[in-house]
């Protein structure tokens, strides 16, 4: 997975992936202001991250910008 630029996960302090900035923007607002890796996420919205993560491929197959 490609990583950002040196954007860390709000709770854990991981680096995130773009992906990990686009669905947290996706799922939590556009407006944003700290970010969660896939696996606080999924934590935070009651999930796996392997639903999370099939999430990012339907959202890429729509077209969605934020996975661009």
């Amino acid at each position: 997975m490609k990583r950002a630029n040196n954007i860390t996960c709000c709770d854990c302090i991981s680096e995130l992936s773009k992906n990990e900035i686009a669905l947290s923007k996706k799922l939590l607002g556009r407006n944003v202001e700290k970010y969660m890796c896939i696996n606080c996420l999924a934590d935070y919205l009651c999930c796996t991250e392997e639903d999370l993560e099939t999430k990012v491929q339907e959202f890429k197959e729509q077209g969605c910008s934020l996975f661009l």
